[in-house]
C-alpha cells in the first residue's frame, strides 16, 4: 500500500519535530552542563561527599556555575571532587574560597556550594587549583543520637507512668500523703502549730524588747546602763584622741621633711652664689 501525499507530510512533520525536540534538549543540557562555555577546573578533598554524584551541579552565589566532573577516593579518609566550572566565574573566585556540600532544597539533590573567599586572599584561584572544603555534618551519626535521645525519653516516659501509677493507687510515702486524708489533716495540723509557736516567738522577742527598753528607763537600773553608755563613749573618746595624735604626728613629720628639704636647697644655693 502506497503512502499518499498527506501522510507524508507529517511523517515528515513528525521527524523533523522529532529533530528540533532531541536538538533543544542536546542544547539544555549542554548549556546546563556546561558543554557549550569555556571552562576551567578546580578540585577539592572531603572526608565524606555524603551522596554527592558526577553530574550534580556547583553553585555559587546562588547560581549554577558548573558541574561535579570526577569523585574519586585518594585514601580511606578522603575524597577528592573535581570541578567544571565557567571561565566567567573565575575572577570571583579567589584562593581562599571554600566548598561545601548541600542540598538542592530540603530533599533535592546534592550538590557543591563555593564560598566566593577573598577574606585572607585576593588572588584568582588557577585552572587546576585547590581549593579548601568544609567536610559536611554525617547525617547517619545525627540519626544515631536522635534515635539514642528517642530511646531515652520513652525509657523515661515509661518510668514516669509507672511512678504516676504508684503514687495514683497510694503506693509509697507521696501516694498515701495524697491519698490518705488523715495522714494530710496530720501534716495540715503540724503545719499551722509550726506557724503558732512562730507568732508566739515573735509575742515573745516584742515584749523582751518592750522590757528592755522599760528597764533602761528605771530608776534602779538607770546607773547600770549609764555606765555602760559612759564606758561605750570614753572608748569612742580615746580611740578618737588616738587617731588625732597619729594624724598630728604624721603632719609634723611632713611639716619637718618640707622644711629639711627647703633649708637643704637653701644651701645648696648659698654653696653656688
Amino acid at each position: 500500500m502506497k503512502a499518499t501525499s498527506s501522510q507524508k507530510i507529517k511523517i515528515g512533520l513528525f521527524t523533523f519535530a522529532g529533530l528540533v525536540v532531541l536538538v533543544l534538549g542536546i542544547f539544555f543540557i549542554g548549556n546546563q552542563k556546561s558543554l557549550f562555555n569555556s571552562t576551567f577546573n578546580v578540585y577539592g578533598t572531603f572526608k565524606n561527599v555524603s551522596g554527592l554524584q558526577v553530574g550534580n551541579n556547583v553553585r555559587f552565589a546562588g547560581i549554577n556555575v558548573g558541574v561535579v566532573q570526577s569523585i574519586n577516593i585518594i585514601t580511606d579518609s578522603s575524597v577528592r571532587v573535581d570541578l567544571t566550572l565557567n571561565n566567567s566565574v573565575k575572577k570571583f573566585i579567589k584562593t581562599d574560597a571554600k566548598l561545601s556540600i548541600g542540598s538542592d532544597g530540603l530533599m533535592g539533590d546534592k550538590l557543591v556550594v563555593i564560598a566566593p573567599g577573598g577574606i585572607t586572599s585576593h588572588e584568582e584561584i588557577q585552572p587546576g587549583g585547590r581549593l579548601g572544603s568544609i567536610n559536611p555534618v554525617d547525617v547517619d551519626k545525627i540519626i544515631t543520637k536522635l534515635t539514642r535521645v528517642a530511646d531515652n525519653a520513652e525509657t523515661l516516659t515509661t518510668d514516669l507512668s509507672q511512678i504516676v501509677g504508684k503514687i495514683n493507687g497510694g503506693k509509697g510515702t507521696i501516694g498515701r500523703l495524697l491519698n490518705n486524708d488523715k495522714m494530710a489533716k496530720d501534716l495540715e495540723g503540724t503545719v499551722k502549730q509550726a506557724q503558732t509557736t512562730m507568732k508566739n516567738v515573735h509575742k515573745t522577742t516584742n515584749t523582751l524588747n518592750e522590757d528592755l527598753t522599760a528597764a533602761q528607763h528605771n530608776f534602779l537600773l538607770r546607773g547600770f546602763f549609764n555606765k555602760k553608755k559612759k564606758a561605750a563613749k570614753a572608748k569612742q573618746d580615746s580611740i578618737k584622741k588616738v587617731q588625732e595624735e597619729a594624724q598630728k604626728e604624721k603632719e609634723k613629720a611632713a611639716k619637718e621633711k618640707a622644711d629639711a628639704k627647703e633649708k637643704a636647697a637653701k644651701d645648696q644655693d648659698n654653696k653656688g652664689n
